[in-house]
């Protein structure tokens, strides 16, 4: 579903989202009502976005963490003061296992959802050579660690964050690209390297989004700070316009997130 201005984003997201707006609805009047911090979570990236739109009025009692400074999934914190990270319910479980054993983010949350727990339990899982964090919400912390022992076929062991080394660097890598305007279509054109009519497939057949929503509409303009994912090609951040080139073309960056 296509949208074309900041007005008709709004709409789209109290269309499609009622449920998740009426939780933090709850949420804020809980707050404000017992004058004491209230949390949902974890909440993926796109309904941070939804959030961060629908409650704009309330943006200085609105609070994201999740677990790390650069999180993904992340808690919603309702407070009208400013709470420290320590005071989230947010555990983080550490993992060792052999250097030789290569294990992925994807084998980590499968073995986490067949115990049966939910996806909004569980926060970001860094997985590095031998080892692994996973934040999880405080109240089942126990559990898991009372029963992952093995991570596929792959032996693991709870360990302490002391003897994990875990790089919590986001892998960004940061492109430039020139274009004859800022549409859409231009800009994916430019990102995959297709033709017009290929970028246009592309976009009609719902594989391209815009800050968490397909978007169809390839007349939409992109603006810094605007978020585009490419099915097939990763997901991107209009990151800056760098000036014009001897043609009066646009030079933009863009960051692609690996």
């Amino acid at each position: 579903m296509a949208f074309t201005s900041d007005s008709d984003d709004k709409e789209l997201i109290s269309r499609v989202d009622k449920e998740l707006i009426s939780r933090v609805e709850d949420l804020a009047d809980l707050s404000f009502t017992r004058n004491r911090p209230s949390f949902l979570g974890f909440l993926n990236e796109r309904e941070q976005y939804i959030i961060n739109q629908h409650f704009s009025f309330y943006s200085s009692e609105i609070y994201f963490f999740g677990g790390y400074e650069n999180a993904k999934r992340k808690f919603l914190c309702f407070s009208q003061y400013e709470i420290e990270t320590k005071d989230y319910p947010i555990s983080e479980i550490y993992f060792k296992f052999r250097n030789v054993d290569k294990l992925s983010h994807r084998d980590f949350l499968g073995a986490l959802m067949n115990l049966g727990i939910e996806r909004n339990c569980i926060g970001d899982i860094v997985v590095n050579e031998g080892a692994a964090v996973c934040f999880v919400k405080n109240e089942i912390k126990d559990y898991i660690q009372s029963q992952i022992s093995k991570i596929g076929r792959v032996g693991v062991r709870i360990s302490d964050k002391s003897d994990c080394k875990i790089d919590f660097k986001d892998d960004i890598e940061t492109l430039t690209f020139i274009v004859s305007s800022m549409r859409l279509d231009v800009v994916v054109a430019a990102i995959t390297n297709l033709s017009r009519e290929k970028t246009a497939n592309l976009l009609l057949s719902g594989k391209v989004f815009t800050n968490y929503f397909e978007n169809k509409n390839v007349s939409y303009i992109l603006k810094p700070d605007d978020i585009l994912s490419i099915r097939g090609y990763g997901k991107f951040a209009i990151c800056e316009f760098i000036g014009n080139n001897k043609k009066g073309k646009l030079i933009v960056g863009v960051k692609k997130y690996k």
